[in-house]
This record gives structure tokens, sequence and C-alpha cells, in this order.
């Protein structure tokens, strides 16, 4: 059995948690404090890699972002075999933004998110009002909509995740990442400013 060590986004609280899991996922170390956690180095990608992020507000609470990690986590245990057998090895980064600075270095949109090899699961992002974000801001925010075959989720079905894990890595849906300047969305500041208050 090989370890899968699923490493926060530190905002200087470096948790590290492994989960034993049959077969092998990787794991790169993500995190902000320039302790011994590799902070801020830059993670080269292998063509043998499938380098899936996980950007979050909150996994505490957020019914939202619960539901997207359970079923990513579902979605790649469907397809490793598939990427395994074309000798692919999955990289699973889980990054926690908790602040406006973290929303900046990984250009967050909207929460929760889900990349392949850099380039967001969907074309478009949707929100509506998230009340378990609300509470946790103490103002009314919203999050990540999921429109899958004419209909909206809240979370991600695990059979979108698998679809657009597949497309981008075998299909042409292999857009290239946008180099516009980011520009955080006032929603997200209006979240990060409830949290500090």
């Amino acid at each position: 059995m090989k370890e899968l060590k699923v490493v926060s986004n530190c905002s200087c609280g470096c948790e590290e948690e492994s989960v034993k899991k049959e077969e092998t996922i990787k794991k790169q170390d993500e995190s902000c404090c320039g302790s011994d956690c590799n902070c801020g180095d830059e993670q080269q990608l292998s063509k043998d890699e499938v380098v899936i992020d996980f950007l979050y507000l909150d996994l505490s609470q957020c019914e939202r972002c619960q539901g997207a990690d359970n079923n990513l986590e579902k979605a790649i245990k469907d397809v490793k075999n598939v990427l395994k057998a074309a000798g692919k090895e999955v990289v699973l980064n889980k990054i926690n933004i908790t602040n406006e600075e973290l929303a900046e270095k990984y250009r967050f949109v909207s929460s929760p998110t889900i990349r392949v090899n850099g380039i967001d699961i969907l074309d478009e992002v949707t929100e509506d009002n998230c009340e378990s974000c609300g509470d946790l801001c103490g103002d009314e925010v919203d999050c990540r909509t999921w429109s899958y075959k004419g209909s909206k989720y809240t979370e991600p079905p695990k059979e979108l995740i698998v679809e657009s894990v597949l497309e981008r890595v075998y299909g042409d849906k292999k857009n290239e990442i946008s180099e516009k300047a980011y520009v955080m969305p006032e929603n997200l500041k209006k979240f990060f400013d409830g949290l500090k208050k």
C-alpha cells in the first residue's frame, strides 16, 4: 500500500495528514510559511503527471467544499486506473485559500475550484448564495455552482469530475492557462474581510 499525503496550504499551520491508499497517488507539498514544507517551490509538471488542484475556502463548515472534496476523492479513485494504465500518475494538491494573498497567488475566482493541469474543469464559473460561508464570515457570500447535463449542482458531481479529468488529459479540451491580469472578485474580498472581524 502506498501513502497519499494531503497537505493543506498552510497559513503557517502546516498540517499534514496521511491516509493509506491501495494505489499510488502522489502529493506535492504546498505551503506558504518558509519551513521544511517547501513553500513556494515551483513544481515542474512531468508529462507522466496529471496534476489536480483542489482550491477551497473551508472544509470545516462549508458543505459545498466538503461535498466537492468527497466527490473529488471518489472521482480520483474511479479514474486513477485508467490513467495508470496509460503511464500517468495523479498528483493531488489540496489548497486552502485563507486570505487575499493566497487568492492572488493561485488566481482564485470562486470556491471550490478544481483544476486539471492548471485548467478549471469547467469553462464557466457560476455562483449562488452559500449559507455555510455566510455563517463563517458573517455576511452573505456566493460560492460556486456546477452545471452538468442540464442541471445545476452546489457541489461538482463525481461524473463531471471524471469526465473533465479525462477530457483535459486525453481530449481536445486542453485550453491554455489564461494570462489575463488577476482581479480578485468582490465576493472573495467580502468573505476575507468578514473573517478579519
